[in-house]
């Protein structure tokens, strides 16, 4: 085989070894009330930001949200889960790229309540927001905050 033909293949073999671990960073489940609009706004958003995005609405939100340990104070409309993280609420595609990158050993992410300027609350006027760390112990801590000063 010729050197420049191995090479190629070699490269072809390690890019098809990566696409996996890639596609499964980019899907996201989320689980959402069917009646809520802002809940399919966020999906939408999410879905223009590269996330392949499988929705469940088939089950009461108090329960999935005490399947995967979110905190009273950190709640929000939806959850979703992503590489065995949560994301509860409007989270920002960047804190949860930021999350997936920095890889913590929490449970994940949070944006409690539904913060007005938040992705898929655009409407009317911004506010400040925290996005939450949700830590194991289900306490919280301040990940990113968003919004005007």
């Amino acid at each position: 085989m010729k050197p420049w033909l191995s090479r190629l293949y070699g490269l072809a073999l390690m890019a098809a070894a990566c696409a996996p671990a890639a596609m499964a960073a980019n899907a996201i489940e989320v689980y959402r009330d069917p009646s809520c609009g802002c809940c399919a706004a966020w999906v939408r958003y999410l879905r223009n930001q590269g996330y392949t995005v499988s929705m469940h609405q088939d089950e009461p939100m108090a329960r999935v949200k005490a399947r995967f340990g979110v905190p009273d104070r950190a709640v929000s409309c939806h959850t979703a889960v992503v590489d065995g993280y949560v994301i509860e609420g409007h989270v920002p595609a960047k804190d949860i790229r930021r999350l997936l990158a920095e890889h913590p050993d929490v449970r994940g992410l949070a944006a409690p309540g539904m913060p007005m300027g938040s992705p898929g609350m655009e409407m009317g006027n911004s506010e400040r927001y925290n996005v939450l760390l949700i830590a194991r112990d289900g306490s919280t801590r301040v990940f990113a905050t968003h919004g005007p000063a």
